[in-house]
């Protein structure tokens, strides 16, 4: 037992990870609000193309191949923020503790915003997707992964999550960018093309789709679970690894299981790196 123990130690010693993040409390000492450190820049600024993007790294010493990054893409019409009170719509709250938990775990994060934080193009009448802005703006992102511009990060350990608009962006992420992520999460949405209830699956699902993890509220009225079902379905069709976890009393929102579902799901798929 104390072999076990001491090695233990020995582990935390060297994935000691913080996200210097800092809880605010109310006077009845519950969670009112939740802060953690950030940077931002604006890229292709003055251009059309100009786009806001929000990150942060773990506090601590990097692993020896940089830190394992989260790409966020937000809601429609709620920019993902690295600060938030309790309370919000949409399950608010439950994204910043999964920053907070994604930072504390060792992931770095990246929050681009959407145009006019309103929403990403993916499920909308856009022509060629290459020659869109969400495309330029994402290519950046991952090139600026690659020259060491947010800090060391792995560019081989690359992940994807996001709700809603975000969900749907973060199904486009696969398609658009191939083989660059290693595990994708989508809350409260479907395949890259679906709209809401309107979602019709591809014939087939490319053999290199990373492992996809669903997380939907059962009373979602907005993007209804059977098209979140009917993604899932058609990768376990494909012998794509995936999972689904299922709130039966959530709408429309990050789930109370999502902060810890995601946070495992891209350990399980960083640890078999």
């Amino acid at each position: 037992m104390k072999t076990i123990l001491l090695f233990t130690l020995v582990l935390c010693s060297f994935t000691s990870w913080a996200s210097n993040c800092v809880e605010q409390l109310d006077d009845k000492g519950e969670l009112s609000w939740i802060h953690c450190p950030k940077k931002e820049i604006t890229l292709f600024k003055n251009t059309l193309d100009q786009r806001e993007v929000v990150w942060s790294i773990p506090q601590g010493e990097p692993p020896r191949k940089g830190w394992p990054v989260v790409i966020i893409s937000q809601g429609s019409w709620f920019p993902v923020e690295f600060s938030r009170p309790s309370g919000l719509p949409f399950g608010a709250t439950n994204e910043i503790k999964l920053i907070r938990s994604l930072l504390d775990n060792g992931f770095a994060v990246i929050a681009p915003r959407a145009t006019l934080h309103v929403g990403w193009i993916t499920n909308i009448p856009h022509g060629e997707y290459t020659q869109r802005a969400d495309y330029k703006v994402l290519a950046e992102v991952q090139r600026l992964i690659a020259t060491g511009f947010w800090g060391p990060l792995d560019k081989k350990n690359v992940f994807a999550t996001g709700i809603s608009s975000g969900g749907y962006n973060t199904s486009r992420l696969v398609l658009a960018f191939p083989k660059k992520f290693r595990a994708i999460a989508i809350q409260s949405a479907s395949y890259a093309n679906c709209m809401g209830p309107l979602c019709l699956m591809p014939k087939e699902i490319p053999s290199h789709h990373p492992p996809t993890l669903f997380l939907h509220g059962a009373k979602d009225f907005i993007v209804p679970i059977s098209t979140a079902t009917r993604f899932f379905e058609k990768l376990k069709e494909n012998g794509i690894q995936t999972e689904m976890i299922v709130n039966p009393s959530a709408g429309h929102a990050w789930i109370d299981e999502a902060p810890e579902a995601i946070v495992e799901w891209f350990l399980r798929q960083n640890a078999r790196y």
